[in-house]
């Protein structure tokens, strides 16, 4: 691998969290130093960390005074890569478990990506494996693509990098090793991409290894994280999106940038028609509660954009296209259209109104999906149309004598 720039090293803050691994602790720093020049430890409350250990090493330390928890630890190195000017922090675990010597991966994947989490996914293919590592890594892939529609290979992985942005923009509940399940997932809903590198890992023989991973309690917060998110993910509420505006910076998207931002994505029109009549199909069926998991599946299994199509369903939320169903489906039953709202009507009636909701819907459905998808198709042809234009313009204005 070529070396990159030193203002591409620059601006990224390798971050070791720490919580009494005091045995790896220096051997990790030295190797990270060996490939990159800013390092910070963040010593999570640790009680076996002696004052010469880090003797003769050029690494700033900040401690907790207090085991606050990983996410914390990240946190809290990420607010002091902040005042450093840097712009992304790579995380990389202190019990010796990941190869500094990967570092130049990440950093390499920053420079193509800048505003992208990128994951060091770990090769498995690797002795004393532990089977909890292989059963959780399964788990937390299979909740990341339920709540997001993203496939990833070790969502649990703590070989990572993260832009600033990310952890400045976007608010967590999460504070100890649920906090990395927790970014991907908020970070996805919002927009950013989530990337991954391959790397190495080590795990010693059972007998040697130390781990501060509670089996009991750091799996309930997860499960119970996992929960929040899944309802949190099937709410027929939009999440809120962040992207780049025309100075690159990165702020909300408003709705009349959102095609404008997704064909600069490398998304093709005719993928965002589609992707919107899909997201309109699903959306107008009363599928109550479902819509969010069936669209991400749906856009995944035939890779069409998922925001697209999350967005598009947001337009049959109640009561306008839930209301104009059970209309076409009491005039399809009786000949005329549903002029009574009442408790009567929708009270005791209410089983007939669903079923009317059912068949007026598969009507409506297909009818909505096709108008939407010819609207969004028509519009983001113009819309890539003025891309080409404005991408030509320099180009024809430099060619003067």
């Amino acid at each position: 691998m070529q070396p990159l720039p030193d203002h591409q090293v620059d601006r990224v803050l390798v971050v070791v969290p720490v919580y009494n691994h005091a045995t790896t602790l220096r051997r990790v720093v030295e190797g990270v130093l060996a490939v990159h020049p800013h390092v910070l430890v963040v010593d999570d409350g640790s009680d076996d960390l002696t004052p010469g250990l880090f003797e003769g090493l050029p690494v700033t330390v900040i401690r907790h005074g207090t085991n606050r928890g990983k996410g914390v630890a990240i946190r809290t190195g990420a607010d002091a890569a902040r005042r450093m000017g840097k712009t992304h922090i790579i995380t990389i675990d202190a019990d010796g478990q990941h190869d500094p010597t990967d570092i130049p991966k990440f950093i390499a994947a920053i420079a193509a990506d800048g505003n992208a989490i990128i994951v060091g996914a770990r090769d498995f293919d690797t002795p004393n494996v532990p089977g909890s590592s292989r059963f959780g890594r399964k788990f937390s892939n299979f909740w990341l693509r339920v709540q997001t529609g993203e496939v990833f290979s070790d969502v649990q992985s703590g070989f990572r990098a993260y832009p600033l942005v990310v952890l400045e923009r976007l608010h967590f509940t999460e504070d100890r090793y649920s906090f990395e399940v927790e970014v991907l997932v908020r970070a996805a809903w919002a927009g950013f991409r989530l990337r991954e590198v391959d790397i190495a890992v080590y795990y010693p023989p059972k007998g040697e290894r130390i781990s501060h991973f509670r089996a009991f309690m750091d799996n309930v917060r997860i499960s119970l994280l996992n929960t929040r998110l899944t309802c949190r993910a099937i709410m027929p509420v939009p999440h809120r999106k962040y992207g780049e505006d025309e100075q690159g910076r990165i702020s909300p998207i408003h709705p009349l940038k959102s095609l404008r931002i997704l064909l600069e994505a490398d998304a093709t029109p005719m993928n965002l028609a589609l992707a919107c009549a899909l997201g309109m199909l699903l959306g107008t069926l009363p599928l109550i509660g479902l819509h969010s998991i069936l669209i991400l599946l749906g856009a995944g299994w035939l890779r069409l954009n998922k925001f697209a199509g999350l967005a598009a369903s947001q337009l049959c939320m109640p009561p306008l296209v839930p209301a104009l169903c059970i209309e076409a489906g009491h005039y399809m039953r009786h000949g005329r259209f549903l002029t009574e709202v009442s408790l009567q009507t929708l009270g005791y009636e209410g089983l007939q109104r669903i079923w009317e909701w059912l068949l007026g819907s598969l009507l409506l459905a297909p009818t909505f999906a096709v108008v939407i998808g010819l609207v969004v198709l028509v519009m983001a042809r113009g819309v890539a149309a003025g891309l080409r234009q404005r991408r030509a313009a320099p180009q024809a204005g430099g060619g003067g004598a």
